[in-house]
């Protein structure tokens, strides 16, 4: 089944410019002459930095993309997302201007259409990075089109007038990502809804938002319409915010959302949706065995990906699939030597910066391993993840329960903000840093922020992990003071202190009684 391809809508001066970057209209694909060393399949980011870095390296390189090079990142993903969060934001720090000492007047709103205008701006000026000119530049040949595995050595290309180039390869890499797959709710296709391929599309804000999904997408569009003036509901099956984090993470990005009044309808189960008057949207649960419903305006269902298997007829070079994606080994490998896979197609950890970083790996195994020399594995990449609520929830390595399964015992450390003298000032003291150490050791095996700016502050965690520093190296390390990150050093200092023995005490005293008496 061939999926539909993603409309940039408005068509304003600003998605114009963003796709004579990133899908030019009277680009023309390269005649090939010889076989490339590296066929990629796809132009997110995992396909972008797998043709880029082989390319840098001197192999003659084909980039093949059949919708929009950047992929769901820079059109559909991280970019547009953080700068309509940004808006809201701006929008929130008003609200909440007063107990600074700064009074807003009466009447202040938010202008929807220019926050969205603004994003657009914004991704367009960004889209040069991506773009099909920069990377052609780069010496890479890069086609637009379907692109269709012939035989073991052949890539078929569709264009859009049906045209059909065949490339040779001798390796090729499948990087076609992942798309938004709605789950079988019914009624849903009775009705219009949003995903986050025609989210960012919106020109007018809607009075009654619903959300269905409360994981990172789902909490990150709530909290951003709702402090645009959204009346928002949020659709959540389990009985709790994020459901795949930090138990006590969620807990204080709930009372956040509290305050930004998202109605959070917990243990929504048994969903159907129905075509409600004047174009609205009704939306019915059963609630602790109760039936309820709600009407919205708009609604972005915001859970379910699909891998982007369909059209590649991996059947013809013997490339095993499922429903979850492409099936790779350590190396990144699929059950074709000659063929790997990186990102979303094959990765549980769908981040842009996971793409990135397995990418690199495929650039080793494929074009410089020797066998089973010089090969990278996939399992050795240590990597976080941050959701960019307000506060943001930022996690790397193990969480409490994933030790518990795998009878790993742990230490765990907290600090909270409301001791950091930073945080304080900054009127931010609800969060923490919990840091999860092995039994007995300074040896961290993973930590959860909840900051405002925990994104950031989870890579100082994530390099003392993948530089196999402790807690303790953490703890005498000078920080700026003050700062937000002076929480992690703080953990440090908790771990020395368990390291103060009844002993370890008896030598201080001698030592002190030595320098300055009794």
């Amino acid at each position: 089944m061939n999926t539909p391809l993603i409309q940039l809508q408005p068509s304003d001066q600003y998605n114009q410019d963003l796709e004579s970057n990133v899908h030019p209209q009277h680009w023309t694909n390269p005649t090939p002459t010889k076989p490339y060393q590296l066929v990629v399949i796809g132009a997110g980011t995992a396909g972008l930095v797998t043709a880029a870095g082989a390319a840098g390296l001197g192999a003659r390189v084909a980039l093949v993309e059949r919708e929009l090079m950047g992929g769901d990142c820079l059109n559909v993903g991280c970019v547009p997302s953080k700068g309509v969060i940004r808006a809201a934001r701006v929008a929130a720090a008003v609200r909440d201007a007063e107990p600074f000492g700064v009074n807003v007047p009466e009447g202040s709103a938010v202008d929807f259409g220019k926050a969205m205008q603004r994003m657009r701006r914004l991704r367009a000026e960004i889209s040069p990075n991506d773009s099909a000119q920069r990377f052609s530049e780069m010496g890479i040949d890069v086609y637009f089109g379907k692109g269709a595995f012939i035989d073991d050595s052949t890539l078929g290309v569709t264009a859009s007038d049906g045209s059909v180039v065949e490339l040779k390869y001798k390796k090729a890499v499948i990087a076609s990502g992942a798309r938004a797959a709605a789950p079988p709710i019914p009624g849903l296709d009775s009705v219009s809804y949003l995903t986050n391929e025609n989210l960012f599309s919106s020109t007018e804000l809607p009075k009654r938002f619903g959300v269905i999904g409360s994981g990172p997408i789902g909490s990150e569009m709530a909290q951003t319409f709702a402090r645009f003036g959204s009346e928002v509901f949020l659709f959540e099956r389990s009985e709790k915010l994020l459901p795949r984090e930090d138990p006590d993470a969620a807990k204080v990005v709930q009372k956040h959302f509290e305050k930004d009044g998202i109605q959070m309808l917990f243990g929504a189960k048994d969903l159907k949706v129905s075509p409600a008057e004047g174009g609205a949207i009704c939306v019915q649960m059963v609630q602790e065995g109760t039936p309820r419903e709600v009407v919205v305006d708009q609604l972005l269902v915001a859970v379910g990906r699909a891998p982007n298997t369909d059209s590649l007829n991996l059947e013809a070079v013997d490339v095993k699939y499922d429903r979850s994606g492409v099936d790779v080994d350590d190396f990144l490998q699929t059950s074709n030597p000659r063929i790997f896979a990186a990102g979303d197609i094959c990765s549980q950890y769908k981040f842009t910066h996971a793409a990135d970083f397995q990418a690199r790996i495929v650039i080793q195994n494929a074009l410089f391993a020797v066998g089973p020399f010089g090969k990278k594995r996939a399992s050795g990449l240590t990597i976080p993840w941050a959701t960019y609520t307000s506060p943001e929830v930022a996690h790397v390595g193990l969480y409490e329960h994933d030790a518990k399964n795998e009878g790993i015992e742990i230490d765990t450390y907290t600090q909270h903000f409301s001791d950091v003298d930073r945080a304080i000032l900054e009127g931010q003291q609800d969060g923490f840093v919990k840091v999860h150490t092995r039994r007995g050791t300074d040896k961290i095996i993973g930590a959860t922020i909840v900051a405002e700016n925990a994104g950031d502050m989870i890579s100082e965690i994530t390099l003392a992990m993948t530089a196999g520093l402790g807690l303790s190296k953490i703890g005498s390390t000078i920080h700026p003071y003050p700062t937000q990150a002076e929480a992690i050093r703080k953990l440090g200092d908790q771990y020395s202190r368990t390291r103060l023995t009844a002993f370890s005490k008896k030598i201080l005293d001698l030592l002190r009684r030595m320098n300055v008496g009794n």
